[in-house]
């Protein structure tokens, strides 16, 4: 299957292609386990905290544009956007949703944008980095495939290539100098609702509960829901359309997802702007890129054709 890209670079001389994965550091492990488990323990203990003094309005207020902006960053730039396609950027938005997304924690764009089309390209076959399915279908495999989906996928040892699957990300200077610049956007991502918080209430305790809120519980929350795209949407859930994996729609993933969970139909017609596309379905991704079309900083949106929908629909 070939993968869709907004840019359209002039195809590379021919040569023999490089293998789809590459090996995985020690060190890159190591810093993976730190962002996987110390916002996992920001989010554990929450709702006790939430139960005490530690919750104030303005910590809401940071922790919700936070997890808007950079999930809105994911779900719009580096999903529909730089994976599929789906529309179309002038540059300044371009560099926005790179910087948007960044701010996430989920890995540099280049990496999340090749493991994402790896995906795509095998889904829920051998090939496929993070398929439920990968131990078979009894309850014992399919518990071990949901692990693996969820966060397991990213210790195995290896990653995508991205020369294999984003040589148009890579080329792309602005990208590139988005995707080197990741520890940056990480510190800037992680210390903005600090000092957000400190300076709207004057005081260090302010500061800290914002950090708690807005950066760590924020990250760990927005991880989770990503990471339930994965897992979940591709065992669980309800199937509209004809796709050639397993995906599922869910629909009580669709608000906190901003509409990624309406799964199947994104893996019937990937390049489609809109994956919530029947009646009652929440798509506020696809709002945005209306929004943003109507601004003119967006333009060729993929929006959903009514004769493509009903040919794959299900009976």
């Amino acid at each position: 299957m070939s993968v869709i890209s907004p840019h359209d670079p002039a195809r590379a001389q021919p040569r023999p292609p490089p293998a789809d994965t590459e090996p995985q550091s020690r060190v890159e492990q190591v810093v993976l386990a730190l962002f996987v488990a110390v916002p996992f323990v920001a989010l554990a203990v929450a709702v006790p905290v939430a139960w005490g003094w530690a919750l104030g309005w303005h910590d809401v207020v940071i922790a919700l544009t936070a997890y808007m902006i950079s999930g809105l960053g994911v779900t719009v730039g580096f999903h529909r956007y730089f994976t599929h396609g789906a529309f179309k950027a002038v540059r300044p938005l371009r560099i926005a949703l790179a910087v948007a997304g960044s701010l996430s924690i989920e890995g540099p764009i280049i990496q999340w944008v090749a493991d994402h089309r790896r995906h795509h390209k095998y889904a829920d076959k051998e090939g496929d980095p993070h398929s439920p399915w990968r131990f078979g279908s009894d309850w014992r495999a399919l518990t071990k495939g949901l692990i693996h989906a969820h966060v397991g996928w990213m210790f195995a040892g290896e990653r995508t290539s991205p020369r294999r699957f984003a040589p148009d990300l890579i080329a792309d200077r602005d990208i590139a100098r988005v995707s080197r610049a990741f520890p940056s956007l990480v510190a800037v991502s992680l210390a903005t609702p600090l000092v957000v918080g400190g300076l709207w209430t004057m005081s260090w305790q302010g500061a800290a509960t914002a950090f708690f809120w807005g950066s760590l519980v924020r990250v760990a929350l927005l991880h989770h829901v990503t990471w339930s795209i994965n897992s979940i949407c591709h065992a669980f859930g309800k199937e509209h359309f004809e796709a050639r994996d397993k995906s599922r729609n869910v629909a009580w993933l669709a608000i906190l997802s901003f509409g990624e969970s309406w799964h199947n139909l994104h893996h019937a017609d990937p390049t489609c702007a809109r994956h919530g596309v029947l009646r009652g379905q929440i798509d506020s991704s696809a709002r945005v890129i209306w929004m943003l079309e109507k601004a003119r900083w967006a333009y060729d949106v993929r929006w959903p054709d009514e004769q493509r929908l009903a040919a794959r629909r299900r009976a």
